[in-house]
């Protein structure tokens, strides 16, 4: 009796609290906000506004003449909120009003981990990016096991892809590693507030020689690689052959090497770490990559501490403006993916890829899908500049393969 007193008095002291409405379906209207260069307000009708439970339902509704697009009995939960549209040459035009040469746009957003428990608009705003010829369409940084259970880390790679109709020369095209310190170096807040959004933290830079032209044909690819041999020779099942490599960042270093005198060296421009002269490409990440170009002297651009440090390690500050393509690949933990260490802005990668194993050393490649082919044949990867819809996770597929 004295149970049944005590509990009847909280409920009156307190009141007892009903949960009945935190499962109570919602209604959300996602408005849309077009990036700055697009001054056409009819450029808002008609694109698809993507929701999705990490990793389960996904639901799609269309922006209305106003830019909104109305998701109704929705389940209270945390989703990612995307889009993306393609626009031509002619669209890109006369929605910009630029008169730049370009092959077309495209039009990005994304909201990763977005609460939504009760009725509400949400703003999803978008970037432009101008549609590449060469795109990262592949990085293999995982690592393996060989036979004997023993990490083999020799046969990572990165893989550039020349997606458009014309050969394309990629000599001179930089690759840089970002910043991938466990404890980060800089958040997006910091580099917005230290940097104004400008700049890309580098560990290290390297560049396809430009001495000599190297022209890839449409559909084809550049392999860049740490040890052009045939890993799979090394007891390593998973890893790759590599001895087609087109291009090796030479290890210097004193223990034994695994270096293809017969395969040209990738040059190395800047490297936060005296001793590693090959691509540091962390097996349980993140791993983020970038492209660029510029007649700069790389070596000489400015460096810079960590966040609010004065010693320690520096990293290269690379210019936002001259990124060609760029690819977020985070740490996947066994608490899930640290979304919140991002390092690429949204106008470079609106999302990122990771591959499934938190430690790596499962031969997982996390590699761009095929959008459609080309009247040749090629394939045209898929491209929104978001990586969480361009790229998938494999551990069958070859090097210069892109449909498995």
């Amino acid at each position: 009796m004295k149970k049944i007193f005590y509990l009847i008095s909280l409920c009156t002291l307190f009141s007892c609290i009903d949960y009945d409405d935190a499962t109570q379906a919602v209604q959300v209207q996602v408005q849309l906000a077009l990036p700055a260069e697009i001054t056409q307000a009819e450029a808002l009708q008609g694109h698809d506004i993507v929701l999705q439970m990490n990793g389960g339902l996904r639901m799609v509704a269309t922006t209305d003449a106003d830019g909104v697009a109305t998701f109704s009995g929705l389940v209270p939960d945390v989703y990612d909120i995307s889009t993306s549209w393609q626009l031509t040459a002619e669209e890109y035009h006369a929605q910009t009003g630029d008169a730049q040469v370009v092959s077309g746009g495209t039009v990005a957003g994304s909201l990763n981990s977005r609460l939504i428990k009760a009725d509400e608009t949400i703003q999803l705003p978008t970037q432009l990016s101008i549609n590449r010829d060469i795109l990262i369409g592949k990085i293999y940084y995982a690592g393996s096991k060989d036979v004997n259970n023993r990490s083999y880390a020799a046969g990572k790679y990165v893989e550039l892809y020349n997606q458009s109709d014309d050969s394309v020369d990629v000599a001179g095209i930089y690759i840089g590693l970002v910043e991938a310190e466990s404890t980060q170096a800089y958040t997006l807040q910091n580099l917005h507030e230290s940097f104004a959004d400008s700049v890309v933290l580098l560990k290290q830079v390297f560049r396809i020689p430009a001495s000599k032209p190297h022209r890839v044909a449409p559909g084809g690819t550049v392999l860049i690689v740490n040890s052009a041999v045939n890993h799979t020779a090394n007891d390593a099942e998973l890893e790759p052959d590599l001895t087609d490599a087109d291009f090796e960042a030479k290890d210097y270093s004193s223990r034994p090497v695994q270096n293809n005198p017969a395969t040209p060296a990738l040059e190395l421009v800047y490297t936060m770490y005296p001793s590693i002269s090959i691509m540091n490409l962390v097996q349980s990440g993140p791993c983020s990559v970038v492209i660029f170009r510029t007649a700069d002297e790389v070596e000489a651009w400015p460096r810079t501490y960590g966040y609010g440090k004065t010693s320690g390690n520096q990293w290269l500050l690379l210019p936002k403006r001259y990124v060609i393509d760029g690819v977020e690949a985070l740490r996947n933990k066994t608490t899930g993916v640290e979304v919140s260490s991002k390092r690429l802005y949204d106008d470079i990668d609106a999302g990122y890829t990771y591959i499934n194993a938190a430690a790596g050393w499962n031969g997982e490649v996390v590699y761009r899908t095929t959008a459609k082919h080309a009247a040749d044949g090629h394939a045209i990867l898929t491209d929104t500049n978001n990586s969480s819809n361009d790229f998938q996770v494999s551990t069958t597929i070859k090097p210069r393969e892109y449909d498995e």
